[in-house]
């Protein structure tokens, strides 16, 4: 599939692009169009740095910050978010002028929790959410849904890519949907990729594809 793969920059900061991989995929809840690579922006610490940078922009207004949650494996972008936010004022505000990097759990269930050495950083804490990709929504909202049940005061969600808006969620993304030509999200019975005869390519998750 590699073959198929290309680029695309962000606007915002020339330094940051993004691979590329057309096919057919599959989530755990969606069908997609297009894998998208995000490792090199996760795990490349030069890049992870820039990344931050144009991720800190939004809340370098003196928005109160107290605590960065990550998903899907965002924790060095998050260090380098709450170090950006340190340096250049943007948490001030803050009582003790500290930003915590956490991520929370998952139980059997598969529901999101926090460790009870973590939770207090939550609760009635100013949050910012970070995550990799948001494409069907459901991620986000199960994210959601754990930072409400520990009363975590949401400042905003910062992502890499965003497919679409989520029931009027604003999400502060530096890639969306509309940089890639005929990017679309289906849900697995209304997939028009599956109706026109194409197989799958791979299994997709926040870790990388799993090529069928």
């Amino acid at each position: 599939m590699e073959y198929r793969a290309f680029s695309i920059t962000s606007p915002k900061n020339k330094l940051i692009s993004i691979d590329i991989i057309p096919g057919h995929f599959t989530t755990s809840t969606s069908h997609l169009t297009h894998y998208l690579d995000t490792s090199r922006l996760k795990y490349d610490a030069l890049i992870a740095r820039d990344v931050a940078r144009e991720m800190a922009v939004p809340y370098l207004s003196g928005s109160m910050i107290d605590t960065i949650v990550c998903m899907e494996e965002t924790e060095v972008i998050g260090a380098f978010l709450a170090e950006e936010l340190l340096e250049n004022g943007g948490t001030l505000v803050n009582s003790d002028r500290e930003i915590r990097v956490i991520t929370p759990k998952s139980n059997m269930q598969g529901q999101l929790i926090f460790p009870r050495s973590t939770e207090r950083w939550v609760y009635n804490k100013h949050v910012v959410l970070l995550t990799a990709v948001v494409a069907s929504g459901k991620s986000l909202m199960q994210a959601l849904e754990c930072l409400s049940y520990y009363n975590g005061l949401l400042v905003g969600i910062s992502t890499i890519f965003q497919a679409e808006k989520v029931h009027d969620i604003s999400v502060n993304s530096i890639f969306t949907s509309e940089s890639i030509p005929g990017y679309q999200v289906y849900k697995p019975d209304a997939c028009a990729l599956c109706r026109d005869g194409n197989r799958l390519d791979a299994v997709v998750n926040h870790t990388g594809y799993f090529q069928l």
